[in-house]
C-alpha cells in the first residue's frame, strides 16, 4: 500500500513536472510567435520608413529642379543679362530669389531628416580640427549676417585637440545654427562664436543678442516645424536635424536662453576614446 502511495506520488511528480514542461513549451512557443510576430512588424515598420524616405527623396528631386532652374533665371535678371531693371523690379525679383532659397533649402532639410529616420544617415568620422570647420562655416555665414547688418564674431584657441567628427554633418549642423542665430538676432546684432577645449573633448558656443525665448517656446525648440517667433522664416527642421547630428557623434546639445535676452546653443563633441 505505502508503495502504491510512493508511485502515485511520485506521478503527482512527474505530472506536475509534465504540466510546467508542457507550460513552459506553451509558453515559448507562443514567445517565438510573438518573436516572429514582432520581427514582421519591426521589418514592415522599417519598409515604411524606406518608402517614406524613398517618397521624400522623389518629392525633393521634383520640387528642387524647376526651383533652382527658377532661381538661376532670377539670377540672371538680377544681374541685368536682358536688359536694365527697376529699383522696383529688382526688390520684387529679390525677394522671389529669397523664397526660392527657402524652398530649396526646405528640400534639403526634409531629405536629411528622412535619411535620418530611415538609419541611411550615419557619420562618416575622420580625424579633425573642429575650430577649422567652425571657421569655414563662419566665414561662409559673414556675406548673409552683412546683408543683415549683423556682426558675427570668432573666438577659437591656436591649438585644438583633434576629434574624430564628419566634417560633411558638423558643417550642416554648424551652418544650421549660425543661420537661426541670423534669424533671430535683429538688424545690427550680433553673433559671438566660440571653441574651447574641455576634458571631454571640444565645446562650441553660438551666442545671439536677439529676442532670446520664452519656456513655451523652449519646450518646442527641438519639434519639428515649430520656428518659435513670428521673426523666423525657417520650418523648424534645422535644429532638429542638428540635434541628430551632434547626438549620431555622441554628444550634447544644451540652450541657455530667457526672453529678450538672447539665446546660447552649447554643442559638445567627444574626444579620442
Amino acid at each position: 500500500m505505502g508503495g502504491l502511495v510512493m508511485i502515485a506520488g511520485w506521478w503527482l511528480v512527474v505530472a506536475a513536472l509534465g504540466g510546467m514542461l508542457l507550460g513552459a513549451g506553451a509558453s515559448a512557443a507562443v514567445l517565438r510567435r510573438r518573436a516572429r510576430s514582432g520581427g514582421a512588424e519591426l521589418v514592415h515598420l522599417e519598409t515604411l520608413v524606406q518608402r517614406r524616405a524613398d517618397q521624400v527623396n522623389a518629392l525633393s528631386h521634383e520640387l528642387r529642379t524647376p526651383i533652382s532652374m527658377i532661381k538661376g533665371a532670377l539670377d540672371l535678371l538680377r544681374e541685368g543679362t536682358p536688359g536694365p531693371l527697376t529699383p522696383a523690379q529688382e526688390r520684387f525679383l529679390h525677394v522671389a530669389g529669397h523664397q526660392c532659397t527657402q524652398v530649396i533649402a526646405l528640400c534639403e532639410s526634409l531629405l536629411i531628416q528622412a535619411k535620418i529616420e530611415a538609419g541611411l544617415f550615419t557619420p562618416q568620422p575622420e580625424k579633425l580640427d573642429v575650430s577649422v570647420v567652425v571657421r569655414d562655416v563662419v566665414a561662409a555665414m559673414r556675406a548673409l549676417c552683412e546683408q543683415r547688418g549683423q556682426r558675427i564674431t570668432l573666438d577659437t584657441p591656436q591649438v585644438m585637440p583633434w576629434i574624430p567628427g564628419d566634417p560633411m554633418l558638423l558643417t550642416q549642423a554648424l551652418t544650421n545654427l549660425l543661420s537661426n542665430a541670423s534669424r533671430f538676432t535683429t538688424p545690427g546684432g550680433s553673433i559671438d562664436v566660440r571653441v574651447m577645449a574641455i576634458d571631454t573633448g571640444v565645446a562650441i558656443y553660438v551666442t545671439d543678442d536677439g529676442a532670446g525665448m520664452t519656456r513655451a517656446e523652449r519646450e518646442r525648440l527641438f519639434q519639428r516645424f515649430a520656428t518659435g517667433l513670428p521673426l523666423a522664416d525657417g520650418t523648424g527642421l534645422g535644429l532638429v536635424i542638428t540635434k541628430t547630428i551632434v547626438e549620431l557623434h555622441g554628444g550634447e546639445i544644451m540652450v541657455h536662453t530667457a526672453s529678450t535676452r538672447g539665446t546660447t546653443f552649447l554643442l559638445t563633441l567627444p574626444g579620442q576614446s
